[in-house]
């Protein structure tokens, strides 16, 4: 029995250790509750809501998280995984006439015909054929399956960037990975829901509008991650400002919103859910990226510990970490910077795409091994492409100019049946002519395997319902 003293109320009478502890944990259980309405903003009102809150997907979903293996500035089809034999006996030749007349940026139909060097093989049980450029995939073939009909609307990188990312061609509207946490929030109460990491070689040509939350509240939008310590810049308190400082002055913004709510305030409840979320990240953040945890075979999985992979390596282990800790939307770009520190190879196509393949190809095989033994994969859709191909033609004597005609994309994970090779282009690998995919059909496909029905997710902004995919958008079958 555990004794209790009289007071001045009367007596009170001794009460045994079972009781105090029901009587107690129920107490200790309803502040718990309370704390946890209040996050997902469904308390009484009381406390402002959570717009990052997880909700539920429209159907039961394959996939929780997307990681997007972004191979900025456009890699060549009929270098990766789209043979084009009829390409390299033309070699030298115009286009000919049957084809059509084609503008890009620097070339045309005039321009002379240039065959591939690479070499292409079936790989894996399933067949699926790709390039001797990535020689570390290959063993991972039968979970691939490759778009090879994908078309977009611009010639231009930023427009073609932006429709990519936001599916439009201008800047202004919400990425992708906004779409997605709007639709489905975050499961993650200490990180961002959508986290970008760019290449070290210098940002993206469409900037920040290509992770952006468009017209959608600034909460959504993508977050900037560094694949070291701290990874986010200034998210260290400044000397003389502690935790337990900070944790007392959010608790003071909390009661003055509370005083001052407003019926409904986006702007304020933004700001509140960032500034706490921030405060979190303080803690969480560091742990996420401490790559010292993983084994070293892990990392030499992931090519860390070699050159020309170690960068991309870290970045990749760390997606596997961050969607592990509950990240909806991950986003890594492959190439920085101006012309040939991306994968845009017009003066030498083979010199281009060997480096960057290099950089690339068994941190990616290593992502794809490690989430398949791990058994994430299931629940993790992996998206590789750029944001256009390269022409047949050729520009100069070894490059290739861009084209959005017709070019190749890759989906693995999240219930996808792999070893799939969906769609075709013409003989040269021009355009698009076997089962032609928009990029809006891409984004409608990814939104799906989140539980998302791209036609149902809309946001109003201006009086009109938007979308992702605006008015067309359709589900790449084929893969399902």
């Amino acid at each position: 029995m555990i004794p209790i003293r009289p007071t001045s109320f009367g007596p009170r009478f001794p009460i045994s250790r079972r009781d105090f502890l029901l009587q107690e944990g129920l107490g200790f259980g309803a502040i718990a509750l309370g704390s946890l309405l209040a996050r997902d903003g469904l308390a009484d009102g009381t406390a402002p809501s959570n717009p990052l809150s997880a909700r539920p997907a429209a159907v039961e979903p394959p996939a929780t998280s997307v990681i997007f293996l972004f191979m900025a500035g456009g890699p060549s089809q009929v270098e990766t995984f789209d043979p084009k034999p009829e390409l390299n006996r033309l070699q030298g030749n115009p286009v000919p006439a049957s084809f059509g007349k084609v503008q890009t940026q620097r070339v045309d139909e005039k321009s002379l015909l240039l065959g591939s060097r690479r070499t292409f093989r079936p790989c894996g049980e399933s067949g699926l054929v790709m390039s001797d450029l990535f020689p570390h995939l290959a063993g991972c073939a039968d979970d691939l399956s490759v778009v090879r009909s994908i078309h977009a609307d611009s010639i231009v990188h930023s427009a073609a960037l932006y429709q990519m990312n936001t599916g439009r061609i201008l800047m202004g509207h919400p990425s992708i990975g906004a779409w997605a946490t709007y639709g489905l929030g975050s499961e993650s109460d200490n990180l961002p829901s959508y986290i970008v990491m760019l290449d070290p070689d210098g940002t993206l040509v469409g900037g920040p509008p290509c992770w952006g939350a468009g017209f959608f509240p600034p909460i959504y939008q993508g977050t900037l991650f560094r694949p070291e310590a701290p990874p986010i810049l200034n998210l260290k308190p400044s000397k003389g400002r502690t935790l337990d400082r900070q944790q007392r002055n959010l608790q003071l913004l909390r009661e003055l919103n509370r005083i001052n709510r407003r019926p409904v305030d986006m702007v304020l409840e933004t700001r509140a859910a960032t500034y706490e979320l921030a405060f979190r990240m303080q803690r969480h953040a560091p742990e996420a990226v401490d790559l010292s945890r993983e084994t070293d075979e892990t990392r030499k999985l992931y090519g860390i510990g070699r050159p020309e992979t170690e960068e991309f390596g870290r970045r990749c282990l760390l997606a596997r970490r961050l969607v592990e800790r509950g990240v909806r939307f991950v986003q890594l770009y492959s190439g920085g910077g101006p012309g040939n520190m991306t994968w845009d190879g017009h003066s030498d196509i083979e010199e281009n795409h060997q480096r960057m393949a290099g950089q690339v190809d068994a941190p990616i095989a290593g992502l794809l091994k490690d989430l398949k033994r791990r058994g994430m994969l299931d629940r993790t859709l992996i998206v590789w492409g750029g944001e256009f191909g390269r022409t047949p033609m050729s520009q100069g004597k070894t490059g290739r100019d861009h084209s959005p005609f017709g070019f190749s994309m890759w989906l693995a994970g999240a219930g996808l049946k792999g070893g799939r090779m969906v769609g075709a282009t013409d003989e040269i690998g021009l355009r698009a002519v076997e089962q032609p995919y928009h990029v809006r059909d891409l984004h409608a496909t990814i939104l799906d395997r989140l539980g998302l029905d791209h036609d149902a997710l809309t946001h109003r902004h201006n009086g009109r319902e938007e979308r992702l995919t605006d008015i067309g958008g359709r589900v790449i079958s084929e893969l399902l």
